[in-house]
């Protein structure tokens, strides 16, 4: 089935076209004058913020092809005359896309109408949480142009959208995002998670220092020390806060009730059920599973080569998880994580058959272009948000943006790079034993690792954080990125380390430049 396809028979044309630009209509209807002075209809336009980031984030379109199908952990196949969309899935696997690429294309205007919705909120007279609020979303979306495209367009607050946008660059953007987190910290909230809050702000300030030498030089990035002792900094002050500590299961953080069961979440965009507009989380497991699994579309899957990384016990590449309002799943079989092998109706525990009638067993075997009699099995499916059966089109699973362990795995890192290891909270003040601290848990069961240099720590964060939006920025900055991997043969141009600015774009502003290579 076509992307395009899926999205109307769900939602509609109309509604999924329309409401990327919903923030923007409602902000433009009103006026300073009925706003101003008004706290409950600034609190309304806050709300409105946060709701634009549903289809941009958790929709698993958008950013998330751009910072995991060029991946080693991820790919979209064609299978048959489905998922083809004239390539563009292949097209970003394979490091091979163009400047119109439509789906880069709607990722660049779908992060600049965020900016713009946040931009917007602050003419408005919003109390001094609701600005901290607001200015985090927004350099939280400006990270994420600048880590994708290098070019942050923006305006300020009141400024006519007939001006051009102007555009900071590289550098000039991250220390642009390192001063605005900075100068709101002292009005952000300590939470709760589901906005902004004291602690993702410390989160996305760790990333900048991490990857300034990225933005710095993408090709040939040279971290400092100094920044590395940042990094360690910012983690200790979010450990010895107490606030975060392991979820009993891994599979908790990103459950239908992770509002509550998810222990690691530091910043999530909440989810519930019957009153989230546009809520898109459930394209999470949509994706993946199987038609006839009752709700699936046959579409991406991991890599074998990456599902080969984990130990066979280690419960982050699957488990049988059970809580309430799950199915039966009478065959006990593994539910949530990697799907590979024969499936099974978790209502009835009978075995499921594809749509020619042959046994549905997934195999680890996947091609970008799949054409034989056994495409709808090949690929390993990765399911990392549980199913939410009772509400499985507006489901409560809020999406995950950080968790504690991506905190302690960048510390290690950090520590690694030259940084000064510390001796904070219960986790060690060397890499191997912050590492180990994570895999050794009883949520995860994994082995002790006896060393740990910089490729485990690569590694490990691509077991902790699959399916999290963070292996591009990763492999990127392990200096992977451009080398050959499962389904992507050559050694891709320097170029590819950022997308096109989108040539519809470069039109209606001349203060965008595009990338060079393009």
């Amino acid at each position: 089935m076509k992307r395009k396809s899926v999205l109307f028979i769900v939602f509609g044309v109309t509604i999924i076209n329309g409401c990327s630009k919903l923030d923007e209509r409602f902000l433009g209807d009103t006026t300073q004058g009925t706003v101003a002075g008004n706290n409950a209809n600034t609190a309304i336009l806050l709300q409105s913020l946060y709701n634009s980031m549903e289809l941009v984030f958790a929709s698993h379109f958008r950013v998330f092809p751009l910072q995991e199908l060029c991946t080693d952990e991820a790919i979209f196949p064609t299978r048959g005359t489905d998922w083809d969309d004239n390539g563009m899935w292949r097209a970003l696997h394979q490091q091979k896309w163009t400047s119109n690429h439509e789906e880069i294309g709607e990722c660049f205007k779908g992060l600049n109408g965020i900016i713009y919705a946040a931009t917007e909120l602050l003419r408005y007279n919003p109390t001094a949480q609701e600005q901290a609020e607001a200015r985090f979303v927004r350099a939280w979306v400006m990270y994420q142009l600048l880590d994708l495209f290098d070019q942050v367009p923006y305006r300020e607050p009141g400024e006519s959208v007939i001006q051009m946008a102007k555009v900071r660059r590289g550098t000039e953007a991250l220390n642009y995002i390192i001063s605005e987190l900075n100068s709101i910290d002292n009005n952000l909230p300590p939470g709760p998670v589901s906005k902004a809050n004291k602690y993702a702000a410390r989160v996305l300030l760790m990333k900048c220092y991490l990857n300034k030498a990225v933005y710095e030089n993408r090709a040939n990035p040279a971290p400092k020390v100094a920044d590395m002792n940042k990094v360690i900094f910012l983690a200790d002050e979010i450990i010895n806060s107490g606030t975060f500590r392991f979820s009993t299961h891994y599979f908790d953080n990103f459950a239908p009730d992770n509002t509550l069961s998810g222990k690691e979440n530091i910043y999530t965009l909440l989810n519930e059920s019957g009153s989230t507009p546009n809520n898109f989380i459930f394209f999470a497991w949509l994706l993946s599973l199987h038609y006839n699994h009752g709700v699936g579309l046959n579409g991406c899957a991991t890599l074998s080569a990456f599902y080969d990384k984990f130990e066979s016990f280690d419960k982050r590449r699957g488990m049988v998880y059970s809580t309430a309002g799950l199915p039966p799943n009478p065959a006990n079989v593994i539910n949530v994580g990697f799907l590979i092998g024969q499936q099974y109706d978790y209502f009835t525990g009978a075995p499921l058959s594809d749509r020619t009638g042959a046994p549905l067993i997934f195999i680890p075997e996947v091609r970008n272009l799949e054409t034989g009699t056994n495409l709808e099995v090949t690929g390993i499916r990765p399911v990392k948000y549980l199913p939410d059966w009772a509400n499985l089109f507006s489901p409560d699973n809020d999406f995950v943006f950080f968790r504690l362990p991506d905190v302690l795995l960048m510390k290690a890192e950090a520590i690694l790079r030259g940084g000064a290891g510390t001796n904070t909270g219960p986790y060690g003040s060397t890499a191997k034993l912050i590492v180990n601290a994570i895999r050794t848990h009883p949520s995860r069961g994994a082995s002790a690792l006896l060393n740990v240099t910089l490729d485990d720590v690569y590694d490990e964060r691509g077991r902790e954080m699959w399916w999290e939006c963070w292996r591009r920025q990763d492999m990127i900055r392990f200096k992977k990125f451009l080398l050959p991997f499962q389904e992507k043969n050559q050694v891709s141009d320097p170029k590819y380390l950022v997308y096109p600015i989108p040539d519809d774009q470069l039109a209606v502003n001349r203060n965008l430049v595009q990338n060079p290579g393009y």
